[in-house]
């Protein structure tokens, strides 16, 4: 499973935005975490974009570990999130 978050802060929460991602507890094993990537929106302020991997049956505790970061982050002036919850496609196997 994935869950696909994407959030901006203002330039002016930046500094209160990095204090609180550097007191972050680290993710257990079973999660891995892609990013930050950064996508531009031409001056509308940027897009922080962070992407969890996980195996679908721990979906309950990933979330649960997950949404406890991104609430830490909610105090920052101006913060905005959106996640998405999105299945992992299988690879095929070449025959």
């Amino acid at each position: 499973m994935i869950i696909k978050c994407a959030f901006s802060t203002p330039l002016e929460g930046i500094r209160e935005h990095a204090r609180k991602v550097i007191g972050l507890s680290p993710m257990p094993a079973y999660i891995t975490k892609r990013g930050p990537y950064i996508k531009e929106n031409g001056g509308a302020g940027d897009q922080i974009i962070i992407i969890y991997e996980f195996d679908k049956s721990k979906l309950s505790e990933a979330w649960e570990i997950i949404s406890k970061q991104l609430d830490a982050l909610r105090g920052v002036p101006g913060f905005t999130l959106s996640a998405h919850l999105l299945a992992k496609r299988e690879r095929a196997n070449a025959a």
